[in-house]
């Protein structure tokens, strides 16, 4: 167990690079190594200190049929100094290596948001407005299929388009006494005729936080392409109501 322990060990150290023989270095590989035995040290120091202990107590009972004494002492001091090496090394990773995790899934939530806030300039520098309905983005082209991907990711979120529309304040005018009434035309060019269509400014993409329930505090939006933790927005936006069943009579 001493030799397979510092074997991982000495491998971790040398490839590291540059190569350090500093204390904090050799933590590190010993760190290192005790991630990677874990699965085997575990059942082997079971084995070890069970079978050791049995034997040990058994030479207690007749010192005078065994030899090695101490070097059977010594071998079971050892194998529960390594164990409980391992175990300590192992134990203070545990919120580093936990850190790390929800540090991966926050850059994959935020990596597939980013794709959705890309595929939303995509698509309003073909149609000149955001996408009514977030599903319109599969039809944009999708080569290595991340769009894909991130709409999938977001199917239980919920979307709204919003639009700006300007209204020009109406101001009456004073009555003109005595002024010949000319005509007027009631045409408009028909470039100052509004589009058609309306076009979406803006946007919010509601989903669920960590806890995976929409609707609470920890839920983030994507609100014109910058995520926001929704407890930290003015005005979040306002999920639909489900509407509710009619009672039986």
């Amino acid at each position: 167990m001493v030799l397979g322990f510092l074997t991982e060990t000495v491998l971790a150290l040398f490839k590291d690079r540059p190569l350090s023989l500093g204390f904090w270095s050799w933590v590190a590989a010993g760190e290192t190594a005790a991630w990677r035995l874990k699965w085997i040290s575990i059942p082997i120091t079971l084995a070890v200190m069970c079978g050791g202990r049995l034997i040990y107590r058994s030479m207690l009972e007749a010192p005078d049929r065994f030899v090695g004494m101490k070097h059977a002492k010594r071998g079971l001091l050892a194998s529960i100094a390594v164990s409980l090496l391992i175990a300590t090394l192992i134990g203070v990773t545990i919120p580093a290596r936990l850190r790390q995790r929800q540090m991966a899934a926050e850059a994959e939530v935020n990596a597939r948001l980013q794709t959705i806030a890309r595929a939303q300039l995509e698509y309003q520098a073909l149609h000149g407005t955001f996408a009514t309905n977030i599903r319109d983005l599969y039809d944009l082209p999708d080569q290595d299929g991340s769009i894909a991907a991130a709409l999938t990711f977001v199917e239980q979120a919920e979307y709204q388009p919003h639009a700006e529309i300007a209204v020009a304040p109406v101001e009456k005018g004073r009555p003109l006494k005595g002024a010949e009434i000319r005509k007027a035309s009631v045409t408009t060019p028909a470039e100052d005729q509004p589009a058609a269509g309306l076009a979406f400014t803006d946007y919010d993409l509601r989903l669920a936080g960590p806890d995976k329930i929409l609707g609470t505090d920890d839920d983030l939006v994507l609100r014109n392409g910058v995520i926001f933790p929704v407890s930290d927005l003015k005005n979040p936006p306002i999920l639909p109501k489900t509407p509710k069943r009619a009672a039986k009579r």
